[in-house]
């Protein structure tokens, strides 16, 4: 076989092979050739250059992926944990734990106030924290702290890590997220004490909080605060929950009467802060976040490599 012969041969061989995705017994049915002939001729194109194969991982090129996010939602700034492709969820939740927590020093400055909420992601985060040099960092609750006794909402946890980190007593909430009338809530809401932890998170330069899905085993719904009409109604209008606010795919809250029984923060009030830090990971969670990146409601977000793929790719 002269060498221009080969060459021509390769150069067929090849186009069907991985231009057209034609199989190596069926190359050599249409050549009228034998397999061995087939996948020399591919092993001597791959050789001479005639095929050059290029694997391109979107994932190699963090920075890249950082910057379309930005650009794309208006960030200030975005952080993505590398999470592997089992799709572990407690381990991808850890590294998103890891990644938040390391980020953290980067933007709390002296005096600072921290507004932060919580439940899993937020306990992830907790955990890998270390302690601060920061001086006179307050840290208050976003939204009502009180659960009931037969589920966790990990705000025990969330707690200890954080005063241990800055040094501090965070200020809880003593009140339930959502209350069953709108008129006790803002009863309770005038007394004076609660009245200055609610101001506190107003007035908090940081706020570090994560959203909730709208599935059955959602944490919202198995604190007992709704009935099950209330939560058939969420998840037909709503995507997931902001600080306990449950928002449709644009941000924007779908239930006022709902939202007027919610000790939490405001979301728009998110808007007002140096830093909003949204702390979401998971595909679960991806409609929730794309809602809060809607809204505006996050300045920096933290998520992970699959979410930020997903969040680019739409």
């Amino acid at each position: 076989m002269d060498t221009k012969h080969q060459i021509k041969q390769a150069v067929t061989i090849s186009r069907l092979y991985y231009l057209e995705g034609a199989t190596q017994a069926q190359i050599a049915k249409q050549l009228n050739l034998s397999r061995p002939t087939i996948s020399r001729a591919l092993q001597y194109a791959r050789d001479n250059n005639i095929v050059n194969i290029q694997v391109n991982d979107p994932l190699s090129n963090v920075d890249d992926l950082r910057a379309q996010l930005q650009r794309k939602y208006q960030l200030d700034d975005v952080v993505i944990a590398d999470v592997g492709p089992t799709g572990n969820y407690q381990e991808d939740l850890d590294l998103l734990g890891q990644a938040a927590a390391a980020y953290l020093p980067q933007i709390i400055q002296d005096n600072d106030t921290i507004g932060i909420s919580w439940g899993r992601t937020l306990a992830a985060v907790a955990r890998h924290l270390q302690p601060s040099d920061r001086k006179n960092v307050q840290v208050v609750y976003l939204k009502g702290t009180v659960a009931n006794s037969t589920h966790n909402n990990f705000v025990v946890e969330v707690t200890k890590h954080f005063n241990a980190c800055y040094h501090t007593q965070a200020e809880i909430l003593p009140l339930p997220v959502i209350f069953d009338n709108q008129d006790i809530k803002k009863m309770v809401v005038k007394d004076r004490f609660i009245h200055s932890i609610l101001t506190a998170a107003q007035q908090a330069q940081v706020a570090l909080f994560t959203v909730g899905t709208t599935a059955p085993d959602a944490t919202l719904f198995e604190l007992g605060y709704l009935n099950k009409k209330e939560i058939a109604k969420l998840q037909k209008e709503s995507v997931g929950d902001i600080v306990s606010q449950f928002v449709d795919a644009d941000g924007q809250i779908v239930d006022p009467a709902l939202t007027a029984r919610t000790v939490a923060l405001p979301i728009d009030q998110l808007k007002e802060k140096r830093q909003a830090v949204l702390v979401a990971g998971g595909m679960a969670k991806l409609p929730a976040i794309r809602a809060a990146l809607a809204g505006r409601y996050a300045n920096v977000l933290v998520t992970d490599t699959n979410v930020a793929l997903h969040l680019i790719d739409e």
